[in-house]
This record gives structure tokens, C-alpha cells and sequence, in this order.
């Protein structure tokens, strides 16, 4: 065996092979990988908070309240001034006279204005939290009403090819049978007629399932390929009036905080703050004496109030003022909300146990109609007006589960809980 080396380089289009081959690897890696359907409304709204803006601020308005609270812990108002200044007579007699000054200058607290301060600090960081809460509240209820759309849609479309299906079994055993002659050539235009109708509610559901998943898709959650299940049912016995820790509850009761503390802050920032003052001299009367030093020790204290308190004072009580009106009116508005809901779910549990008991008599009515009609006992306009009413009752059923379902989601968006 030989083998044969040549110095001649590689064609080019050998190395742009090779160097393609090398970087699929780290190319097919760097794609972004597409989430999964959501199957559970918990999953959807993971994906739909993930996307939005509040959610990614999060972590940046948190480090600017503690940012707060940790300069409302020093010890002065704002960082310490440095000062200095020369004294001269060089461009007057210019007999050597010279002095030297240099120092710091501290601002310091008004009386109550660092404690109130940190207070007011605390409670933005806290309003800060509950106010992401409320967001996330709002968000899952819009997400609820678009979801549970979705899922009856789903379920039209499932109960629309069921009726398709069966529509067309009959179809098939009405041929048969006008081949054999014992129907006529009118019953089998009756029976493609239902497979018609039938084939149409098919192309309508599913026009209404892409409406529901593109509602769903604009909200940035990728829809399921089927139907969901239900969120838990809230825990038994619970109060018909909000909780005080319901989301839009405790936003406003932060930010009725927030404004106490603001006008009680406002309050004792009658003036700017007093400067204490600290300087080291050094000086000399003429040219040829000896410098002497000094020490100088000052505080300066502004007379008369800040031009702007009496507007942060009356701003911040109009504020609070406001916000507390605001959640005493938020609060009659969620227990009509959570008294309304329970009404939904008991009707929709009625509605879908009414159903339900519905769906099973018309499911074994056809069953007997369908025999009678194969051993020739009942007429096709029976038979198919027998399937009309077990089509209908399943398309009810359907819709009432769902209700069902979708008036849970209510309930607990009342509650203020998130999805699960």
C-alpha cells in the first residue's frame, strides 16, 4: 500500500465545506428553542408573565429600593462637601499676606426626618411588591377569559366532527339500503344533506379554534392541541367579602401607606437641612511673619420654611385621601364580584348536571332509534331528527363543562388567586 501526499492547498470550496460542517453543531445549538404548549392554565400564564414588561423590571426596581433604604440609613442627608479658599493681598499691596482655609461641611437630619425617611423607603418597597401582585392579577384575568374561550372552542370542534362522523356512518348505511331498495333515492338525499350541515359546523369550529388560538397567541402563550383540565376549586367555606391580602386590595392599601408616610415626611421638611461646618486655617498678617492656625467650628441653619412644603403636604394628603376612598369602593366592588361568581358556579354546576342527565337519555335514545331504523322499524326523518337531538345534547354538555370550568377560573379570579 502507497500513500501519496501532495503539497498543492485545498480548493477553496473544500474549506467552506469543512468550516460549515464545523459550526452546524454551534449554529443548531444558538437556535432559540420554541416553548411548549401550555397544557394547564398555570403553564400559560408562566409563559404570559415571562414576556412581560413588569416581570422584567422586577429585579432592577428592587435593587433601587434597596438602594432607598440604604441611603435612608446614613447618617447625614447627603454625602459631606469639601471646602476650601485662599486669602490673598497679591493684587492689592501685595505685602505677603495670606490665608488658608479647609474643611468639610456636613448636612444634617432635621428632628424626625431620618426615621420618617427610612419608614417612607420601606413602605415603596413594599408598595413596589404588591403592586407587581396586582399586575400579575390583572394579567391572569385576561389570560382566564381567552383560555376558557379556547377550551370551548376546542370542545365545539370535538362534538362538531363526532356529529360529522356519525352524520356520515348513517349516510353510508342510508346508501346501502337504497342500493338494496328498501329506501328511496329522497332519503339518501336527506342523509347527505346532515353529512352537509354537519361537515359545515365542522368548518365553522375550526375557523372559531384559530380565532381562539390566535387570541391566545397575541397574549404570547402557545395554545394546546386539546382540551385543559379545570383549576381547583377554592377551599370550601371561604368569605363571601375580598381578603384584606387580595391583590388590588393590598395595592392600594400600600400606596395609602406610601402616602402617610410621604405626608408625615413632608411634614417636618418645613426647611432644608441645617450644615454643620468644620474648617482648619492657616494665615499670616505680611511677608516674613510667621504663619499662625486656626480652628473654625459653624453650623448654619436656614430661617423660614421650604417653598415647597406646603405642596408636597397637600399633595401627598390629596393622595392618600384619594387611595383610600379608592379601596374602600375597590372592596364593595370585589365582593359583588365574588358574590356574583358563586351565583355563576352553582348555575353553571346545575346547568351542567342538567346536561349531563340530558346527553345520556339522548345518547340512549339513539341508540334505540338506530336499531329500530337498521331493522327497518322507524322512517329516516325520525332517525335523523333523533341524531339532531343527540348532537345538540352533546354540544350542551360540552358547553356546560366548560362553563363549568370557566366559571371556577371566575371564582378564583375573584378570590385574587393566581392560576394553577
Amino acid at each position: 500500500m502507497h500513500w501519496i501526499f501532495s503539497s498543492r492547498p485545498a480548493p477553496r470550496w473544500l474549506h467552506t465545506a469543512a468550516w460549515a460542517c464545523a459550526a452546524l453543531p454551534a449554529f443548531a445549538i444558538a437556535q432559540p428553542v420554541a416553548p411548549a404548549p401550555a397544557t394547564t392554565l398555570s403553564d400559560a400564564f408562566a409563559q404570559i408573565w415571562a414576556l412581560q414588561p413588569e416581570q422584567a423590571a422586577a429585579a432592577t426596581r428592587r435593587e433601587a429600593s434597596q438602594a432607598r433604604r440604604e441611603a435612608a440609613q446614613r447618617w447625614t442627608p447627603e454625602p459631606p462637601a469639601l471646602e476650601a479658599g485662599l486669602k490673598s493681598d497679591r493684587l492689592t499691596g501685595n505685602d505677603g499676606a495670606r490665608e488658608i482655609e479647609a474643611g468639610v461641611s456636613v448636612p444634617l437630619w432635621l428632628p424626625g426626618e431620618r426615621g420618617l425617611t427610612q419608614a417612607h423607603a420601606d413602605a415603596e418597597g413594599q408598595a413596589q411588591e404588591t403592586r407587581l401582585r396586582a399586575t400579575q392579577w390583572r394579567l391572569a384575568g385576561q389570560l382566564r377569559e381567552v383560555w376558557w374561550g379556547l377550551q370551548a372552542a376546542l370542545l365545539e370542534q370535538q362534538a362538531a366532527r363526532g356529529r360529522a362522523d356519525s352524520a356520515a356512518q348513517l349516510a353510508r348505511d342510508v346508501a346501502r339500503r337504497v342500493a338494496a331498495g328498501d329506501l328511496s333515492r329522497a332519503d339518501q338525499n336527506l342523509a347527505d344533506g346532515a353529512v352537509a350541515t354537519a361537515q359545515a359546523e365542522v368548518a365553522e369550529a375550526g375557523a372559531a379554534v384559530v380565532q381562539a388560538r390566535q387570541a391566545l397567541a397575541s397574549l404570547g402563550v402557545v395554545a394546546p392541541e386539546a382540551a385543559a383540565t379545570a383549576e381547583p376549586l377554592p377551599a370550601p367555606g371561604a368569605d363571601l367579602s375580598p381578603a384584606a391580602d387580595h391583590p388590588a386590595l393590598a395595592e392600594l392599601d400600600d400606596r395609602a401607606r406610601v402616602a402617610r408616610q410621604a405626608q408625615d415626611l413632608a411634614a417636618v421638611q418645613k426647611r432644608a437641612n441645617p450644615e454643620l461646618t468644620l474648617l482648619a486655617g492657616r494665615e499670616r498678617g505680611a511677608r516674613g511673619e510667621s504663619y499662625g492656625h486656626s480652628l473654625t467650628f459653624g453650623i448654619r441653619v436656614p430661617l423660614g420654611s421650604s417653598s415647597g412644603y406646603r405642596v408636597k403636604v397637600a399633595t401627598a394628603s390629596a393622595e392618600r385621601i384619594e387611595v383610600e376612598q379608592a379601596r374602600v369602593l375597590e372592596a364593595n366592588r370585589l365582593a359583588a364580584d365574588i358574590a356574583g361568581a358563586r351565583a355563576r358556579m352553582a348555575a353553571a354546576e346545575a346547568v351542567a348536571t342538567a346536561a349531563a342527565r340530558r346527553l345520556a337519555l339522548a345518547q340512549q335514545t339513539r341508540g334505540f332509534f338506530d336499531k329500530s331504523f337498521r331493522l327497518g322499524e322507524s322512517d329516516l326523518p325520525t332517525r335523523l331528527r333523533v341524531e339532531l337531538e343527540a348532537a345538540e345534547a352533546e354540544r350542551q354538555s360540552a358547553r356546560a363543562r366548560v362553563g363549568m370550568q370557566h366559571a371556577i377560573s371566575t371564582l378564583r379570579q375573584a378570590l385574587g388567586l393566581l392560576p394553577q
